[in-house]
């Protein structure tokens, strides 16, 4: 098959892109001297797995329970469950650990680490920016958990921060103070835990815009990451990546035009290429996504500049003088998401390809639920 073949809406994914993406940070961690705990939330794909790591598993980071689980079944037993655990899930936890699988739970609360059973690894998290949960680093509550977890039998492994707020960063000067910012936070608290007679041993830190500014990772045993095997618009809208990075794209067909308002229709609404609008607070709003044709190449100035469930509109950017491209009825394009991890969610497989050649190298699933 090619790109022609397959029903519209659908995802192709450019293998030689992912591989690149996934070298270029492997690369800078090695200089570094840390590992990467991938995060493979964004691509939830046991192929896509694979090219991170040469085909034998090693340790990921994963976001559902579900996700453990069909990693588990595919032989990896190095697992990070990195949202902060419910006291109704710890069953589950259970049951893989007692399959052989290292499962690590997330917590930031004494309720949570009351919950656990004893001999489940837990890593407290730390909120680094004020971004989502977790613990300031100086938070006296950080030692009353740590005291729950040794009163539970439960296994403090260490610390976790994430640099959710780097995604808003404007600039490689904030990138990289987020990155300090991150690691200093992280090494801050597990500090605290051991002068108080706590072994933290794990130091975890990592999203996709940090893990490609950081300059020093000391103290820091490991980086989790996971857009940045596709990466988005998002992305290199901060200056993470060049569009030509983008390794994942949503294949549409223009079934219809409005003339009288610019406009190109495409049966790839928001169903297919999500709701999030995340450029738009971004120098450049970039709409619902570039659009290129079949083979990459972007047209001029033509964005995805708004959806309703199953109908994208294709129009011109506000502003520019680039002429609206001649897109008959039953041609096909691409488009480029704002965010990757929320395109890829809204699919059930990927349709691989390679540069410059329409045809479809391979088809792999997902992983899907919680």
């Amino acid at each position: 098959m090619n790109l022609h073949d397959v029903e519209t809406p659908f995802l192709a994914v450019d293998r030689h892109t992912v591989l690149t993406n996934v070298h270029r940070l492997r690369s800078r961690l090695d200089r570094l001297g840390t590992a990467l705990r991938p995060h493979v939330k964004t691509a939830k794909s046991i192929d896509v797995a694979a090219l991170l790591d040469d085909g034998t598993p090693g340790p990921i980071t994963v976001s559902t329970l579900a996700e453990a689980e069909a990693f588990a079944a595919a032989g990896y037993r190095d697992i990070l469950y990195a949202v902060g655990i419910a006291p109704h899930k710890v069953a589950r936890v259970t049951a893989l650990r007692e399959r052989g699988v290292d499962l690590i739970v997330l917590l930031d609360s004494a309720e949570q680490a009351a919950s656990l059973t004893a001999g489940i690894p837990a890593l407290i998290e730390i909120d680094c920016d004020g971004h989502r949960g977790g613990l300031r680093p100086g938070d006296p509550a950080l030692l009353t958990i740590a005291r729950t977890l040794e009163d539970t039998g439960a296994d403090l492994r260490g610390v976790l921060t994430h640099a959710g707020e780097s995604y808003f960063a404007d600039g490689d000067d904030e990138l990289r103070a987020a990155a300090d910012n991150e690691r200093h936070s992280a090494v801050r608290a597990a500090e605290t835990l051991r002068a108080a007679g706590h072994e933290a041993p794990v130091v975890s830190v990592g999203s996709t815009p940090t893990a490609h500014f950081a300059t020093d990772l000391t103290g820091v045993t490991e980086v989790r990451a996971g857009n940045f095997v596709f990466f988005d618009l998002v992305m290199a809208g901060i200056g993470v990546c060049r569009i030509e990075d983008l390794a994942m794209s949503v294949v549409v067909t223009v079934i219809g035009h409005r003339h009288d308002k610019g406009w190109i229709l495409t049966d790839g609404g928001w169903m297919s290429t999500s709701r999030d609008r995340g450029t738009s607070r971004q120098r450049v709003d970039q709409g619902y996504g570039l659009v290129t044709d079949l083979g990459g190449t972007l047209y001029p100035d033509l964005l995805m500049t708004d959806a309703s469930q199953e109908h994208g509109i294709l129009s011109i950017r506000p502003g520019s003088t680039a002429a609206l491209p001649d897109l008959p009825v039953g041609a096909r394009v691409r488009i480029l998401p704002n965010h990757a991890c929320a395109t890829a969610a809204q699919h059930d497989r990927y349709h691989v390809i390679e540069p410059g050649s329409p045809t479809i190298r391979a088809t792999w699933p997902r992983v899907r639920g919680w």
